[in-house]
Order: C-alpha cells, then structure tokens, then sequence
C-alpha cells in the first residue's frame, strides 16, 4: 500500500515549487539577483488532514501558503490540485482568467483579523460579497446564508449590520473564519490565524476550527510559528528553512523524534508547562544569523549555524530523503546524529 492510499486522498501535490523574486537596480531596473523566498519545495497534503507549515519568520512558508492560493505565480514548479471528480490541475500554470472555480474550493484565513476586514463594509457585506461576486447567493437568500454563518462561527445574527471597529480582535477572527467558509471550501490556508490573539481567545479559535473542520469535511494548511498550537491542531508538521524544506513527519514523530538538528532547536523552545520538566533539557540557542535568502551559502543552508557541521555540509546540499515512515529529512548525518526532542 502506497503512503497516499494508506493516509488517504491527496488533495495537493506541491512539486520543486520556487518563489523567487527579482531584485532590481538602476533607471531600468535592471535584475541584480533574486530572493529566494520558496526554493524547491515539495510535498503532497491528504484529504481532511492538518499539515503545520512552521519556521522562523522569514522562512517562506506565508509565501508558500500564497502561492497555493496562487496570489503569486511560482517562479517554478507544479502545484496539482485534484478536485473531487478527480480531476487533476496544476494551479501553477494556469493563466489567471481561470482561477475562479478554484477559489471557491481553496479560501485562506489571514493573520491580522483587523487588517483583512474592510472597515467600510458591514458584515453582512463582508461575509457575503465571495457569494455574489460567485453568483451564489443575493437578497434575502444572501442574508439567510450569512446569519447561518454566523450562528456556525459563534457570532449573533443581530451583528449582521454592524462594522468591523465594534468587534474584539478574536470576534474578528470569526468574521473571517466566517467569509473563508462562505463558498463551502475543500482546503483552507490559514496563514498565523491565532498568533494575534490573546491565549485564551486562541484557544477558542483552535477548537472552532477544529470544529468546523469535522463538520465541512475541510483539509488545512496551517501556517504558524506557535510549536505548542501546532502541535495541538497538526496531524503532521513541515519545517521551512530559508525556503528549503528541512523535515516534515507525523505531529508526535517529529516533536519526540526529530531527525533535523534545526529541528532539535525549534523543539528545545517548546513551552513546558510542567515546572519540574524545565530542568530536564536546557534550550539550544542558535549562534549567527538566519541565511539571507538573496545570498544563501554553499551546501546546507544551516550549516553556518549547526553544531553538528561537517565539511560535506558546507559544500554539498542534502537532497531531502524518507527515513521511514513518511519521515523526510533534508541532513546528511540524519541516521548517525541523536537528537533530542520534547521531553515528556
């Protein structure tokens, strides 16, 4: 049995996809180099699954997260949608005149709740406009459908009229939880949807999603740099660095068990809320500074910074491999080196 037939569905193949952008110089703008934002990046995501996309800021996985939602056109690579006929489409060559069905099956929930509102429009415009700009719904129609969205997300009916000022940041949240769901999607890129929250309104949040996520058969792409929420939410987890995947596993296999030493240091930071395991493992701290994505160094991009360097990793870049499992690792010494994960 293939892993995709033992996991399920896949709902998204993400293959060698790069996001470059182009730096420019002079009256002419002439292109100077690029930033390497996403750089050969691939995996696949199942059907009703939550896969944590996690890394420090900067790393390129709200880009990724863009260039699924195609926002951007990736520089290169393939990102193979396959909707529930089966029908299979690469929405990265797709021209844009043709995206709009495919917008209605992939929504996102943006970061900043505030931001992302339109101050000028009451909810009911908010949280509608997707359904007639699609021609979905309009009048009264319109009105019913978005009163039972907000009853769905935890929000009064009698809100409907008012705008986004006379709401909390978590209520906002709603509202766009709200407005993602509207077109009854099939995936769902929620890019830091709870890092603006207050802990306790996140926790709320989470539950909701985790909700709604049951109740409309959703498949996520949870963006986050939270490891505490990521692994709450996760059924697996994918670590960016500097726009390379570096290693992606099942939640608990890869907090327990990383294979990656950038891993091993991202699992070091997880908060422990049990005061006599504090003492347990001391936290790693990173020496120097993340790789600048425009002139990124030879062979591994962490080297600069890994304790465990050796001379093949400053010239040789590893290939990103399975371990087992549906284990990937990009390291060239993942099978020697013992690493440690969260303690429990």
């Amino acid at each position: 049995m293939s892993e995709s037939e033992a996991r399920g569905k896949t709902i998204l193949d993400i293959r060698s996809v790069k996001m470059h952008f182009p730096i420019t110089k002079g009256f002419f703008s002439r292109q100077i180099g690029s930033v390497k934002a996403v750089d050969d990046v691939s995996f696949s995501l199942y059907e009703g699954e939550t896969l944590g996309l996690v890394g420090e800021s900067g790393c390129g996985k709200t880009t990724l997260g863009r260039c699924v939602l195609r926002v951007y056109r990736p520089t290169a690579g393939s990102i193979i949608y396959r909707a529930e006929n089966g029908t299979a489409t690469d929405l990265a060559a797709i021209p844009d005149r043709d995206l709009k069905p495919f917008r209605r099956e992939i929504r996102m929930i943006f970061q900043d709740p505030q931001s992302s509102l339109n101050p000028r429009l009451t909810i009911l415009d908010i949280i509608g406009e997707p359904l007639l700009v699609n021609k979905i719904a309009s009048g009264s129609e319109l009105e019913d459908r978005v009163t039972a969205l907000l009853r769905r997300v935890g929000l009064r009916p009698e809100y409907l009229r008012r705008y986004p000022h006379a709401f909390s940041g978590g209520e906002r949240q709603r509202i766009g939880i709200a407005r993602a769901l509207a077109l009854n999607p099939r995936l769902v890129v929620a890019d830091e949807a709870v890092s603006a929250l207050d802990v306790s309104v996140q926790a709320q949040t989470l539950n909701l999603l985790q909700d709604i996520q049951k109740d409309f058969s959703l498949t996520y792409l949870f963006v986050a740099h939270n490891l505490s929420v990521v692994q709450y939410v996760c059924n697996r987890v994918a670590v960016m660095y500097v726009g390379r995947l570096m290693e992606l596993a099942d939640t608990r296999e890869l907090y327990f068990n990383p294979q990656h030493p950038y891993t091993e240091a991202l699992m070091s930071a997880v908060p422990k809320p049990d005061p006599r395991l504090r003492h347990r493992t001391e936290r790693i701290r990173l020496e120097g500074e993340v790789a600048d994505p425009a002139k990124p160094p030879p062979g591994c991009l962490f080297h600069p910074r890994c304790t465990y360097v050796q001379d093949r990793c400053r010239t040789e870049v590893p290939v990103i491999r399975d371990l087992g499992g549906g284990h990937l690792c990009a390291c060239h010494f993942a099978e020697t080196l013992k690493l440690k994960g969260v303690e429990v």
